[in-house]
């Protein structure tokens, strides 16, 4: 009797756990429906990789694609929310100071994605608001047949051997490069006399990193600033370029994302966000040629890894704070 007690409770065990496993299963597998918008500043090919990509998991949502400088996304989405009418659901743009800024203003929706384990702690917000994405570090590009003895610093931009030949994108336009800005300015050897030197070799300022690639790779500028992985890519393209990391380091930015909190799809944005910051959409961003955030991702060929970069940090609440003053500087000294 005892016995066919245990065999009947053994039995019992296992159906309710094979339902419970069942319910559980088929919960997470309730296929999404429905449209969703993202914001961006990622290059048009990039982001169109991304959404097949997420497509492959979640055929049934659409993702429609506001793309722009990170300055001008920025300006829509809060152009939006002044008329209580913002039409984004998450944002993808290049760097944390923009979100921290957003999240002050109680923007953004805290979501705390399970795919954030295995993404290091710096590049996550503490209250989970936004995630770096990848690494993208900024240094100079040169065409090899316009430089013979190749730059291996910042600094040496500043001698006159390289005047007339460089080009940098804006802070004004490029969210890049304003965060390039409050941390080239605030690191030794460098500040606002480097800019100065700059202008003194009549550098040329260009909208975004775009613009840099194209007049370096066309031999327009010899030299330029722009980040890592456009350089490579266009190298393996053919183009006659190689990429500097810095004596002084590379100000690195990790292109966060986030989800507005006046998204009316919540569980579509979730996703779109558990999907980018999962080791599959981190091998998307590697085969882009990025560098992944999350651990165990292998980087590309030809570019660092997060543990090989001298990454140039500074206190992003000093940046966010000082960012619309720099750029008054910066506009006043270029213009």
């Amino acid at each position: 009797m005892n016995l066919k007690r245990i065999v009947v409770w053994a039995l019992m065990t296992a159906l309710v756990a094979s339902c419970a496993a069942g319910t559980a299963f088929a919960a997470d597998t309730v296929p999404l429906e429905g449209r969703m918008t993202l914001y961006t500043s990622q290059p048009e090919r990039d982001v169109t990789k991304l959404i097949a990509a997420f497509n492959e998991l979640h055929p049934d949502v659409a993702v429609d694609v506001f793309r722009s400088g990170t300055e001008e996304v920025v300006s829509k989405v809060r152009a939006e929310h002044a008329v209580r009418s913002v039409l984004a659901d998450v944002l993808l743009v290049a760097d944390s100071v923009t979100f921290e800024s957003l999240k002050e203003d109680g923007m953004l929706l805290p979501y705390d994605s399970p795919e954030m384990k295995g993404i290091p702690e710096e590049y996550l917000d503490k209250d989970r608001t936004y995630a770096g994405t990848k690494i993208i570090s900024t240094g100079i590009i040169y065409n090899t047949t316009k430089v013979k003895e190749p730059p291996v610093s910042f600094a040496d931009l500043a001698k006159s051997e390289y005047k007339d030949s460089i080009i940098m994108p804006s802070p004004l336009y490029s969210g890049a490069a304003a965060y390039n800005l409050g941390v080239m300015t605030r690191t030794e050897g460098l500040g606002w006399e480097f800019y100065e030197a700059l202008k003194a070799n009549n550098i040329r300022i260009e909208k975004g990193n775009g613009a840099i690639l194209t007049a370096v790779v066309a031999g327009e500028k010899a030299c330029g600033l722009v980040v890592d992985f456009m350089t490579v890519r266009s190298k393996r393209d053919g183009a006659p370029v190689e990429f500097v990391y810095p004596l002084e380091g590379s100000p690195a930015v990790t292109e966060p994302i986030g989800i507005l909190k006046t998204t009316e799809v919540p569980e579509l944005a979730k996703a779109f966000v558990d999907f980018v910051l999962s080791a599959e959409g981190q091998k998307v961003a590697a085969e882009m040629g990025y560098t992944p955030v999350k651990d165990g991702v292998e980087a590309p060929e030809g570019l660092k890894s997060v543990g090989e970069i001298k990454s140039m940090v500074y206190d992003i609440a000093v940046l966010k704070e000082a960012r619309e003053a720099e750029k008054a500087r910066f506009s006043a000294m270029f213009q």
